[in-house]
């Protein structure tokens, strides 16, 4: 596909890694920064893949849930305790340490539903052969991780 865009976001958030040998398994937080790119055959009557704001749009509900907030396992055994303390400001990973590449994989199947449920915005519409490409996660100044498929 000859056409490609992305949308890049910031959000503070904190994880656990209970599987990890080293200091990863404390709780620590990034500042992770979050690049979607999206692709098309063709650009679109207004001679875009689409608007950057229906980008916005699409992308912000799965990404938002990140920032300040605390990502974990559900098999570690504080997960009930601090989800019924702090709500969904704690990002459960079904049996699953939240990793970067992990993020990345939920973040990217959250924005591929998204697009295919996208309802149809005549302001900022968003055409049918756009395709979401990659999710890219920043976890610190020199690490990423990323999910296609």
């Amino acid at each position: 596909m000859p056409f490609r865009i992305a949308k890049t976001f910031t959000v503070e958030s904190g994880h656990l890694l209970t599987k990890h040998p080293g200091a990863c398994k404390f709780p620590h937080g990034h500042s992770r920064t979050v690049e979607v790119v999206l692709t098309a055959d063709t650009l679109d009557a207004r001679d875009m893949v689409c608007d950057f704001k229906a980008l916005k749009n699409i992308i912000e509900t799965a990404v938002t849930r990140y920032d300040h907030s605390l990502a974990l396992n559900t098999a570690d055994p504080q997960f009930a305790t601090l989800r019924s303390t702090y709500g969904d400001r704690i990002v459960p990973f079904e049996q699953t340490d939240p990793t970067s590449e992990a993020m990345a994989r939920v973040i990217f199947q959250e924005i591929r539903s998204a697009l295919a449920n996208a309802p149809g915005d005549p302001t900022y519409p968003i055409g049918s052969t756009v395709h979401l490409e990659r999710v890219r996660l920043t976890e610190t100044a020199t690490s990423w991780a990323e999910y296609w498929e």
